[in-house]
């Protein structure tokens, strides 16, 4: 697997792209870096019961650097919820853990079909919000206390940081966005972190994976992801101050409207 010219581009532009959604909107790039590294692996022709378990496994060890540097930034302009870091952190880490060993045992195709469902209901209320220009508040309501808990396992599951998720929620709950998405770029490191360690030990005793990989984690393209995601972070978290609250939810429902659509599509054709 010695990536060409083409596919340095492919990996240059796609790092960079991750790297301001990860500051911009919080979510720890994932929803880019797993379907790069995903066709990548395709392109390469390694077998597919092993690919997207990769593009997880390392998209989540990539998270754990980038989302250091987005919450870095955040929170030096005052966007960060300590209170709610603290009451999420223990519900997201056991989700992390749990959902990384079901990624193992379950249908990737019925998890996908749920997660793709679950961001067009919070697409379709993300835009309607930023439409009418206020606040996303609803009443409040018991079940959003286990939230946390079910982000970390979806979250785990598909790659990502969870901020499509927390953000939304933490808008719901009416905490200003800016703040909602840098909290939620110290919660992706709570995602990440136990999301990875279980996808190396999940992948140990594989025999059919990339060079240089540890389990599901392929530290070649960590190696050369990472540098570029956290380099283009702080361009991410000007413009997360400098959009207007309903522009970063246009934007969020637009992200969200693109990733299930492409799920769909996946769950369809495959």
């Amino acid at each position: 697997m010695q990536p060409d010219l083409i596919t340095l581009f492919i990996i240059a532009s796609a790092s960079s792209f991750a790297g301001i959604l990860a500051g911009m909107l919080g979510i720890g790039g994932g929803i880019v870096i797993v379907p790069m590294i995903y066709y990548l692996l395709t392109y390469f022709g390694f077998d597919q019961s092993i690919i997207m378990h990769v593009a997880v496994g390392t998209s989540l060890f990539i998270i754990i650097p980038t989302g250091l540097r987005s919450a870095f930034e955040h929170s030096k302009r005052g966007s960060f919820k300590k209170s709610i870091f603290k009451k999420w952190f223990a519900p997201i880490a056991l989700g992390s853990i749990l959902g990384s060993y079901l990624a193992g045992i379950s249908s990737f195709k019925g998890l996908t079909l749920l997660f793709a469902t679950l961001a067009s209901v919070v697409s379709y209320q993300m835009f309607m919000s930023s439409r009418e220009n206020k606040p996303l508040k609803i009443i409040e309501n018991p079940m959003l206390n286990f939230s946390p808990f079910f982000i970390g396992i979806f979250s785990s599951m598909m790659g990502i940081g969870g901020g499509n998720l927390s953000v939304p929620i933490m808008s719901y709950m009416g905490i200003e966005i800016r703040k909602a998405i840098g909290t939620s770029s110290a919660l992706g490191i709570v995602i990440a972190v136990p999301g990875s360690i279980g996808f190396m030990i999940s992948g140990q005793e594989v025999t059919n994976l990339p060079d240089y990989s540890i389990g599901y984690v392929n530290l070649l393209y960590a190696a050369l992801i990472i540098p570029l995601t956290i380099l283009f972070v702080p361009i991410g978290v000007r413009l997360a101050h400098k959009f207007e609250r309903s522009r970063l939810q246009a934007v969020f429902s637009l992200l969200l409207a693109i990733t299930a659509t492409k799920m769909f599509w996946d769950i369809l054709s495959g």
